[in-house]
């Protein structure tokens, strides 16, 4: 046999005995064929193991090349499967849970019950979820946020479907933003916090430890292509002379991602279809080296992992998804929490013993946007450190005022002083109705008119984890800030139908 520029040519035309060698079982999982290659390969591998699997009609298969010796060849072994269910309520998966690192939560288990992970501050700081419908993109993610709550994280849940984590609502940790407005000021308030903590990590140094810069932050950004589109065009509705065209919310986004595993924020990317118009741009995607894809298409696979060829073929057994990592694939059976499991393992462990930090809001309200930004080399936490009262009108906001202004959201508003007007705020003070204390009467009849009933909110008041806190009592009668109840209202599980405006 000898090669030729086009096709192999064997002088005494051999019979497929004489280099096929095929087990009689080769049904089993360690069994393999051996394939006998000439001294010259003239082909690429590549082409080799194409016309391999198609005379062969092989499936879910690995070579290996042994092109030494007098006599070299190819091992075709079939691909060992991962469990066909892995079950949290397994106790032996729950111990594996349990002494998984913090920061490799276990996303399931692959051919022989090997554990598949993706380490967030040694392999990939973000993750990319790639599926379509149906491929159990939220069952992903519960999995993995679960993990992080236990372990004491701070988990962002950003979903304008409003209905993909109730086990996450009212969770410890948990900052749940549903409408679009909060999830624009939320991703700038997380911009900011990202730049707080490079200034952290300058003034520590290298060698100090990474928990000194803060607990570690995932947020989930559920339906990104959906998302990004409203963020855009919300911030084409509000935006004023002057502002940025491009929403600083994506911005701030985009500093998250480039930002790295130093800072302890992670993202989890949930797309239907990751292309890079729809994440901002190729360098975006680029951000998450490890990408899960379950039910994918063959241009979602060209796409987003290009580096794994042949590409293996997509399943649609339930919980079954590709995690790539370090240019391989590994098929995978995600790891199944119930929403009751997630819900029990997310508010026990770490997240239960250790009080939340006081730093980190459970979430923005309104952006000032004509607040002068923080100093660039102060340390203090952006979120509550105090800003001075401009004495007149400030000019335009700059994109860096924007992403200042959004974390500062919770401050206090100075009051007014009658033998003095100069001390009284001129800009932008806090609107009046928002910080009233009021009853849910009357804030059904003054605040909510039209978008939430009396019964509702008294139903709410007993059974939903999210509901605001009282901040004040009259008599018998529980009083609750205003602006709570409006963000709790545009925020609260329903059909999504678009930005609820209630400020």
């Amino acid at each position: 046999m000898r090669p030729c520029t086009s096709r192999w040519v064997w002088r005494s035309r051999p019979t497929p005995r004489r280099y096929l060698h095929v087990p009689k079982n080769f049904t089993d999982d360690d069994a393999q064929i051996r394939i006998d290659l000439p001294a010259r390969l003239g082909f690429s591998r590549d082409v080799v193991a194409d016309l391999i699997t198609q005379k062969l009609a092989l499936q879910g298969v690995t070579f290996s090349w042994h092109p030494e010796g007098r006599k070299p060849y190819v091992l075709v072994k079939k691909t060992r499967k991962p469990p066909t269910l892995s079950l949290f309520k397994d106790p032996k998966m729950r111990d594996l849970v349990a002494k998984a690192k913090e920061s490799a939560p276990i996303i399931g288990f692959g051919a022989g019950g090997r554990i598949v992970s993706v380490d967030l501050d040694a392999e990939s700081p973000h993750i990319l979820v790639n599926a379509s419908t149906g491929g159990g993109k939220s069952v992903i993610l519960r999995c993995i946020a679960c993990q992080m709550l236990h372990h004491g994280s701070r988990v962002f849940v950003l979903d304008t479907k409003r209905i993909s984590h109730p086990w996450a609502r009212g969770l410890p940790g948990v900052t749940y933003c549903a409408d679009i407005a909060d999830i624009h000021d939320q991703l700038i308030a997380l911009g900011l916090e990202g730049r707080r903590r490079t200034r952290v990590a300058d003034d520590l140094g290298i060698g100090a430890d990474p928990k000194a810069i803060g607990d570690r932050l995932l947020i989930l950004l559920e339906e990104v292509n959906a998302t990004m589109k409203q963020l855009a065009r919300y911030w084409e509705k509000t935006r004023e002379s002057g502002d940025p065209k491009v929403s600083p919310a994506v911005d701030a986004l985009n500093e998250i991602l480039y930002m790295g595993r130093q800072l302890r924020m992670h993202v989890l990317l949930v797309a239907q279809s990751a292309t890079a118009r729809a994440l901002g741009g190729p360098e975006v995607r680029e951000q998450s080296s490890a990408r899960i894809l379950a039910r994918y298409s063959v241009n979602a696979w060209r796409m987003l992992a290009p580096e794994v060829h042949p590409a293996p073929k997509s399943t649609k057994h339930q919980g079954r998804a590709q995690v790539v990592s370090g240019g391989s694939a590994t098929e995978t059976q995600v790891l199944f929490f119930t929403e009751a499991e997630a819900h029990e393992w997310a508010s026990t462990g770490k997240a239960a013993t250790e009080p939340q930090r006081a730093d980190l809001p459970a979430q923005p309200g309104p952006a000032l946007l004509h607040k002068p930004a923080p100093p660039a080399d102060s340390l203090a936490d952006p979120w509550s450190a105090p800003a001075p009262a401009p004495a007149a009108p400030d000019p335009a906001p700059t994109a860096d005022d924007v992403l200042a202004d959004a974390g500062n959201t919770n401050l206090p508003v100075p009051a007014a002083d009658p033998g003095n007007p100069a001390a009284t705020p001129s800009a932008n003070p806090a609107p009046v109705d928002d910080d009233q204390a009021v009853g849910l009467r009357e804030a059904f009849e003054n605040h909510l008119p039209g978008v939430v009933s009396l019964d509702a909110l008294r139903f709410a008041r007993a059974k939903d984890r999210t509901f605001p806190k009282p901040v004040d009592k009259h008599g018998t009668e529980l009083l609750y800030r205003a602006g709570d109840l409006k963000r709790w209202a545009r925020n609260r599980p329903r059909a999504a139908t678009g930005t609820t405006d209630l400020d």
